[in-house]
């Protein structure tokens, strides 16, 4: 959770320890699960809300809630090869230091985007009119740069605590405070900016909608709702258990019964908070009709262009197809007219009659 494992290996029993040991594959496991879902997941969400999706103020909140997840994601290889090598870390003060400050600020960046995803349907149930002339993609963009350089000045603090140590010949990232009121201080802050806050804001913007959706008939927008609520849900549901230990560890630091119980179920929260890197897309996936339909209409292309034996001799069949198809219809037209009986347009003056592609027709 944050602190040396050698302590951690000191308070343990021989039943903690074998039980530790098959939480800490277990963790190993779903560490590889989520690098490869959250990569690949969060980089088709990228790619289809950044190139193919029209530019909406909503595409703007996904596509940056994707960027930091799979920013994120990505930085977690190193945290795999960590803990299959028993928590020894290899690659230097550094990375010790980027893949923390990675960690933090997606987990603020999301909380963030999260909260101004609520705020913004907030003012799009209440003030229709100011929301339809005020709501813009640049200023969408504008507040995303924001949050970013909030999330990175929130997480700095973070990352000038890590450290790497050389302890009984195994060197180890983890925090070091030179006291318990630095730690306590970081943590209350972690809590209250990027779990308190945002969900006291969060909860208000959705009772807010509530009330004001009783009153008005349901639209698509209710589908949308429904994606960004999924989004939250999963959000407070990963992370609230990360903080709760967090705070049992640093209240019963001495305690060292509870503390070996904690540090053995903490790799499952800190999992758990991770696996909410690789669920946003597939909530997009199985929620969102417009993403669905580019994300078919994507695949479909590359399927054809895939499964095509030649893709010249492809399109110039389809070019004689309908080569052949033009001059079939104007073979049908001839003989069509053909069959009409010229003296029908005898009666009719020539200024109603007009000519489309050979056809008559009157007005």
């Amino acid at each position: 959770m944050g602190t040396d494992n050698s302590t951690f290996n000191a308070t343990q029993s021989p039943e903690q320890g074998a039980a530790s040991t098959h939480i800490h594959t277990a963790s190993i496991v779903i560490y590889c699960v989520i690098f490869i879902a959250g990569t690949l997941g969060n980089g088709l969400v990228i790619y289809v809300t950044g190139f193919k999706m029209q530019k909406t103020v909503d595409s703007v909140w996904f596509l940056n809630l994707a960027i930091a997840d799979f920013l994120f994601t990505a930085f977690l290889i190193f945290s795999i090869i960590s803990l299959s090598q028993s928590q020894q870390w290899p690659f230097g003060a550094f990375m010790c230091k980027l893949n923390t400050f990675v960690s933090v600020v997606n987990m603020f960046a999301s909380i963030l985007f999260l909260t101004a995803m609520s705020l913004d349907r907030c003012l799009c149930i209440w003030v229709v009119v100011w929301a339809h002339n005020k709501r813009t993609v640049i200023k969408a963009q504008l507040i995303s740069a924001g949050i970013w350089v909030i999330a990175g000045v929130f997480s700095t603090p973070y990352a000038t605590f890590r450290t790497v140590s050389a302890s009984t010949g195994n060197m180890t990232c983890y925090y070091e405070f030179k006291t318990n009121e630095s730690k306590w201080t970081l943590d209350i802050f972690r809590f209250v900016m990027g779990f308190v806050i945002p969900f006291l804001i969060i909860v208000m913007s959705y009772v807010s909608i509530g009330i004001r959706a009783m009153r008005m008939p349901r639209t698509r927008r209710h589908r949308s709702r429904r994606i960004i609520f999924s989004i939250i849900f999963a959000f407070f549901i990963c992370w609230l258990p990360f903080h709760i230990f967090n705070f049992i560890e640093l209240r019963f630091s001495t305690n060292l019964e509870i503390l070996g119980i904690v540090r053995m179920y903490g790799p499952l929260t800190v999992s758990l908070a991770f696996l909410n890197s690789c669920l946003n897309p597939i909530l997009y996936v199985f929620m969102c009709e417009e993403f669905q339909k580019k994300f078919r209409q994507s695949i479909c292309f590359v399927l054809e262009s895939a499964l095509a034996e030649d893709h010249l001799s492809f399109l110039s069949t389809r070019s004689m197809s309908s080569t052949f198809s033009k001059a079939s219809q104007k073979s049908d037209t001839a003989a069509t007219l053909d069959r009409i009986d010229p003296a029908i347009y005898e009666n009719i003056p020539e200024s109603t009659v007009i000519i489309t592609e050979g056809i008559p027709r009157t007005e």
